[in-house]
């Protein structure tokens, strides 16, 4: 079998070939599958590992494996009982701007699905990014994320009481927090702290996601504060690797 030598901008350099030339079998299937989802297009659906195996001349568990990477990085997806070719990943810009306004920004319809609200006192550890008092009464609202009615995500904010007293009265958990809290109390985002690491999720967070436990995530962490500086919100943010990148525009700092 021949390992497809294409190089295309952004690839690894020389397509991942170890120095030595030895290339493992599941990375040559892995990239001629590559280049078969390129032809097939989104939606397209692949040949049965059974098929793929006879066509590359090696055994089904070398195509399983190259089959799951290519579904960990998102280039597939299962759909019933077949494997069909995954559309481009969400990209969601690292700024204050919602998550709301990232989605539709591509073409997509964003959507929240509400898991809890409940309110507990405030611990030591939140005191500080909350903005409330040890003791007092602090809000943990956790959301699904949806794009499309597809559940790419799993939200957990957390924010006084004293902030939004009516969080549980006058608030559509399926809209932006970001413009509830600007359009319905008058409150604007200064700046925020995130921290993005990756992770595996809980068994509860798969279940909630719709995922696999062993699905790569990519769990955002921020602390925001308003115009005056204020602590605002602590929201714990899990996002389906396989489904999201990050943008970020970066600039040279202006000389005083």
């Amino acid at each position: 079998m021949d390992y497809p030598y294409d190089q295309a901008p952004g690839a690894p350099v020389r397509s991942g070939i170890p120095e030595h030339g030895r290339i493992p079998k599941y990375y040559a299937v892995k990239a001629h599958v590559a280049l078969l989802i390129d032809e097939l297009g989104e939606g397209g659906l692949l040949p049965t590992e059974r098929d793929l195996a006879v066509r590359y001349e090696v055994s089904r568990e070398t195509v399983r494996q190259a089959l799951r990477e290519l579904l960990l990085e998102g280039r597939l997806r299962r759909q019933g009982r077949g494997t069909v070719v995954a559309g481009p990943k969400l990209e969601q810009p690292l700024s204050l701007a919602s998550y709301t306004e990232g989605v539709r920004r591509q073409g997509r319809t964003p959507g929240r699905a509400l898991i809890s609200l409940d309110r507990f006192p405030c611990t030591p550890a939140l005191a500080a990014e909350t903005g409330a008092a040890l003791g007092e009464p602090v809000w943990h609202m956790e959301r699904v994320l949806l794009a499309d009615d597809e559940r790419v995500g799993l939200e957990s904010t957390y924010v006084s009481v004293a902030r939004v007293p009516s969080l549980d009265t006058d608030f559509d958990p399926d809209s932006s927090f970001y413009g509830y809290l600007s359009d319905r109390l008058g409150v604007a985002f200064g700046d925020a702290d995130e921290r993005i690491e990756t992770v595996l999720a809980t068994p509860r967070e798969a279940l909630l996601i719709g995922t696999p436990p062993a699905l790569p995530m990519l769990l955002i962490h921020r602390v925001s504060r308003d115009t005056d500086g204020l602590p605002l919100e602590r929201v714990r943010t899990l996002f389906r690797g396989d489904r999201f990148s990050f943008s970020a525009h970066l600039g040279t700092p202006r000389q005083a």
